[in-house]
C-alpha cells in the first residue's frame, strides 16, 4: 500500500472482527493507509448506554481487536465523544479521503449515521455496508409490500431468497496511517470493574473476541450441533451455541454461521435436522432487527397497543429484588438469575421462564425486566432483547398467547429432570432428591437456607389470567 495517500477512515461499531467484515474490506481494497476507529459514544442524543456486563465484553473485544489488526500492519484508535464531532475532527487533521462503516437498525444509530453521512459526504466518499444481518430490514417484505409481523413466513421469504452472499475473507495485510491525535488509551474508558470487580465468572466464563467465536462455533458445529435439535431446551446440556455475545458484538457475522452450518450439514446430512433448527434461530435474530427497524421504539412501546391500556400497577420492590438475585423460591427462576448475575449470560428456555415469571406471577411491567436484562447480559442485543420480552409478554410480535403462564415446577421437571441445572447455580439444592428440587418445600427435609416461594403458583396464575383476560381478541 502507499502510505503517502491520504487514509482512510474505518469505523467499528458492533462489527468487531476481520473477517466477513465488508466496511474493512473495501477501504483496504482502495491501496490507501486505514485509519481503524473505535468512538465511545455516550453524547450523541437516543443512543442506549450499554450495561455492565456489555461494557466487560466491549473492553476486551476492542482489545482482541486491536491485536488482530496489529498482526496485519494496522492499528486500532480509540476515542471519546459524540462520533459526529470526533469524524469531522479526523477528517479534518488527517485528510482522509473515505469513510466506511457497518450500519446501524435502531432509531437513534440511523439518524446519527444519516447526518454524518450528509454532513460529511459532501467532502469525502462516505459509505455503509451490511455487515450485520443476512438482509436489509427493509428487503424482507410482505405480499402486500409491508413489514412482517410473524416469524414463520418472514423466515421462508428470507430463505426464498437464496443462499447469502460468501463470507469475505480476512485481510492478509493491512497499512496504518500515523496514529491522530486525540486517541485515547483503551484503559481511559474504565469499561471493566474495578472495584468492586464483579467480573471473575465472565473471565471463567468467556473469550471475548474474533478468535474466541471461531473456537465457539468450531466447537458448536463439532461437538453440540448433532444434539442441538432434541437438547436446545435442556439447560442441564451442553446443546446450544453459546454464540449470542460474539453475534451481539459483531465478532462473528451471520454469513459466517449461516455458510459454516450449512457446510457442516453438507458433509454429514445426520446433521442437517439440527441445522435447520439452528439456523432458524438465527431467523429470529433477523426478525428482531427487522421489527425494531420498523417499530423504532420497541424496547419502550407495546408492539400490541392494546395493552397501551394494561395496568401494571406499581412493582413489589421486594418481589422485584428477590428475582434479580435468584431468590424467589423457584429453583428453575433462581437458577436462571444467578446463572446470569455470576456469567453475564442465560439458557434460552430459562430466560424465557424467568421472564414469564416476573411478568406474570408478579405482575411487573416487561420492560423492568428487559432493562434488567440490558444491564446484566453479555449479549444485550438492541433488536432481541425487546423483541424477546414482548414476545413472552403477549404484546409482542408473533407473541405468545396472553393465557400461555409457564408453571415454573413443570418447567423444572421437564428440561431440568435430575435437576442438575438447578443443583450447579443453587448449592443449596444440592443435597435434595431429584423428585423435591424443583419443589423443595414439599422435601421431607426442606433446606433452611433456601426461600420458601414468594408467590403461590395457582394463586398467581389465575390473577394473571383475570388481568390479561380483557385483552384477548
Amino acid at each position: 500500500m502507499n502510505i503517502a495517500k491520504p487514509p482512510a477512515i474505518v469505523w467499528f461499531r458492533e462489527d468487531l472482527r476481520l473477517a466477513d467484515n465488508p466496511a474493512l474490506h473495501a477501504a483496504a481494497a482502495g491501496d490507501r493507509p486505514l485509519l481503524c476507529v473505535y468512538i465511545f459514544d455516550e453524547t450523541t442524543p437516543g443512543l442506549r448506554a450499554r450495561g455492565g456486563a456489555s461494557r466487560w465484553w466491549l473492553h476486551h473485544s476492542l482489545a482482541a481487536l486491536d491485536s488482530g489488526l496489529r498482526k496485519r500492519g494496522g492499528r486500532l484508535d480509540v476515542f471519546c465523544g459524540a462520533a459526529a464531532d470526533v469524524l469531522d475532527r479526523l477528517v479534518r487533521e488527517t485528510g482522509a479521503q473515505a469513510l466506511a462503516w457497518t450500519r446501524r437498525y435502531d432509531a437513534a444509530g440511523v439518524a446519527a449515521d444519516t447526518a454524518i453521512k450528509a454532513a460529511l459526504g459532501q467532502r469525502i466518499r462516505v459509505e455503509s455496508f451490511n455487515g450485520k444481518l443476512l438482509a436489509e430490514p427493509w428487503e424482507i417484505r410482505t405480499k402486500s409490500n409491508g413489514p412482517f409481523r410473524v416469524f414463520t413466513p418472514f423466515w421462508r421469504a428470507q430463505l426464498a431468497r437464496g443462499e447469502p452472499v460468501a463470507p469475505l475473507p480476512a485481510p492478509r495485510a493491512l497499512a496504518a496511517a500515523a496514529i491522530p491525535p486525540g486517541a485515547v488509551p483503551l484503559e481511559s474508558l474504565r469499561l471493566s470493574p474495578a472495584a468492586p470487580d464483579w467480573a471473575g465468572g465472565l473471565r471463567v466464563a468467556w473469550t471475548p473476541g474474533e478468535a474466541g467465536a471461531v473456537r465457539g462455533l468450531t466447537a458448536f458445529l463439532d461437538k453440540a450441533l448433532a444434539r442441538y435439535a432434541d437438547g436446545r431446551d435442556r439447560p442441564d446440556a451442553e446443546a446450544v451455541s453459546r454464540l449470542s455475545p460474539h453475534l451481539a458484538f459483531g465478532e462473528l457475522s451471520p454469513r459466517q454461521i449461516f455458510a459454516a452450518t450449512r457446510h457442516a450439514a453438507a458433509a454429514d446430512p445426520s446433521l442437517q435436522r439440527g441445522a435447520d433448527k439452528f439456523l432458524s434461530e438465527i431467523g429470529w435474530r433477523e426478525f428482531s432487527y427487522h421489527l425494531l427497524f420498523h417499530n423504532p421504539d420497541l424496547a419502550r412501546e407495546n408492539f400490541d397497543r392494546r395493552f397501551d391500556g394494561f395496568e401494571w400497577g406499581a412493582p413489589n420492590p421486594a418481589h422485584l429484588e428477590a428475582w434479580k438475585r435468584g431468590r424467589t423460591g423457584y429453583p428453575i427462576v433462581d437458577a436462571g438469575m444467578r446463572e446470569l448475575w455470576a456469567s453475564g449470560f442465560m439458557h434460552n428456555r430459562v430466560r424465557m421462564i424467568a421472564a414469564s415469571f416476573l411478568i406474570k406471577h408478579l405482575m411487573i411491567d416487561w420492560r423492568t425486566g428487559e432493562r434488567w436484562f440490558w444491564d446484566t447480559l453479555c449479549d444485550a442485543d438492541p433488536a432481541s432483547n425487546p423483541a424477546s420480552w414482548q414476545w413472552v409478554a403477549g404484546c409482542g410480535a408473533d407473541a405468545a398467547p396472553y393465557f400461555r403462564i409457564f408453571n415454573p415446577i413443570l418447567q423444572g421437571e421437564k428440561f431440568d429432570p435430575d435437576g442438575a441445572y438447578v443443583r450447579r447455580w443453587i448449592p443449596e439444592l444440592r443435597d435434595v432428591p431429584a423428585k423435591f428440587v424443583h419443589k423443595p418445600w414439599l422435601a421431607p427435609h426442606p433446606p433452611r437456607n433456601y426461600p420458601a416461594p414468594i408467590v403461590d403458583h395457582v394463586v398467581s396464575r389465575a390473577r394473571a389470567l383475570a388481568a390479561f383476560a380483557g385483552l384477548k381478541g
